[in-house]
């Protein structure tokens, strides 16, 4: 079976800069061309990661906690030189915590901002049972609750991650995007650097950039059926009887 051709920033320019009407049929961009745009395909993708799911970018990221670790004030650090050293993920999906045989696994649930702020035992050691992530430029600082205990720090903690894409450097790297998405990704630079052109050209760049980029947004989502069940932190009942 022949192998899907790879997107490269090379083959995606080209095709951008001529759909846009700055390159004939039979030329080559300019060395400063392909620099310039290359920038601009890198700031578009950067923003579309941000769009759908993107599923090739999800990773289940696997954290040891240490017993004391992950209150207020000490959290586990994820991005460059952090507690786990790596590129900052875009965002933490879901959670779950695998016990020390390696066999059961059980949810955390998320905290927001307010839910963390008016904890009255941030440090209250136990079982984990929640996270709270502060989303900062450089990394995501998340904090367990409850702190992990002696117990709990035999076992991993895990998280649903979305990766950062990967930028291009070179015009003969693989872009960090599925063969199928390379019809969008031609026109959505298209539509990014089409600016000057005849407004006929700039409406039909902005069209179908538009039109390719939903398609497939609307493909990339998971293929098994989604199920919801209701949030564990709300346990109370509530009757209009007095």
């Amino acid at each position: 079976m022949t192998t899907p051709a790879l997107n490269t920033p090379n083959a995606i320019i080209t095709t951008a800069m001529r759909q846009s009407g700055k390159l004939s049929e039979g030329q080559l961009p300019t060395s400063e061309q392909y620099a310039m745009y290359l920038d601009d395909l890198n700031r578009m993708v950067n923003l579309w990661q941000t769009q759908g799911l993107k599923l090739w970018l999800q990773e289940d990221l696997s954290i040891t906690p240490v017993a004391g670790k992950g209150g207020a004030g000490n959290p586990y650090i994820i991005g460059p030189g952090g507690d786990v050293n790596m590129t900052k993920p875009t965002r933490i999906q879901q959670g779950y915590y695998l016990d020390s045989t390696g066999q059961n696994r059980r949810p955390i649930y998320p905290l927001s901002w307010q839910e963390w702020m008016v904890l009255s035992t941030q440090q209250q050691i136990g079982a984990i049972a929640q996270y709270f992530v502060d989303k900062q430029q450089n990394s995501l600082n998340v904090y367990l609750w409850l702190v992990p205990d002696a117990t709990a720090a035999t076992g991993t903690v895990h998280f649903l991650t979305q990766q950062q894409v990967t930028n291009a450097i070179s015009l003969t790297d693989t872009m960090n995007f599925p063969a199928e998405w390379g019809i969008a990704l031609c026109w959505g630079l298209a539509d990014e650097i089409c600016t000057g052109q005849p407004q006929a050209i700039m409406d039909r760049c902005q069209t179908r950039a538009e039109h390719y980029r939903m398609l497939l947004e609307n493909w990339d989502y998971e293929d098994a059926a989604t199920y919801f069940q209701p949030d564990q932190r709300q346990m109370g009942n509530w009757s209009s009887f007095t």
